[in-house]
């Protein structure tokens, strides 16, 4: 059983944050910022892609519903909503869930670095749209 399906089953404790019937809300152990936070689907899946459509929406009506309740009472300036997919993404626990990182200022120990590269994007569209 992975680690989120034992703290969902009650078995390791966890620092609730939400839960209903299908989602659990965690702070996050590795608190990249103060209010760190996982919201999880109860059910487990190994990541987002294999969610059904609906469930994965109201996943992130719940996200949407706990950043609100972090960034107020946390009083952060914003946050990031992420979610890594597979290892390669950085997904260390193959559960799917979405993490709330409140921000609070350019100097928050978050940092993302889009670079851009010389691409072909009629090339990759076609290869994106074959099916």
């Amino acid at each position: 059983m992975c680690i989120f399906c034992e703290i969902i089953a009650g078995n390791i404790p966890g620092k609730k944050i939400y839960e209903d019937e299908e989602f659990l809300a965690i702070l996050d152990i590795s608190q990249t910022t103060k209010g760190h936070t996982l919201v999880m689907p109860k059910k487990h899946y190994e990541n987002f892609l294999e969610m059904p459509a609906d469930e994965f929406g109201r996943l992130m009506e719940t996200v949407q519903k706990t950043a609100a309740k972090v960034v107020e009472n946390m009083h952060a300036n914003g946050c990031n909503i992420l979610i890594n997919t597979n290892e390669i993404a950085g997904q260390t626990v193959m559960h799917a869930h979405v993490h709330i990182i409140p921000r609070y200022d350019e100097y928050d120990t978050v940092g993302f670095m889009f670079k851009p590269n010389e691409l072909d994007l009629d090339a990759i569209q076609k290869q994106i749209n074959q099916d």
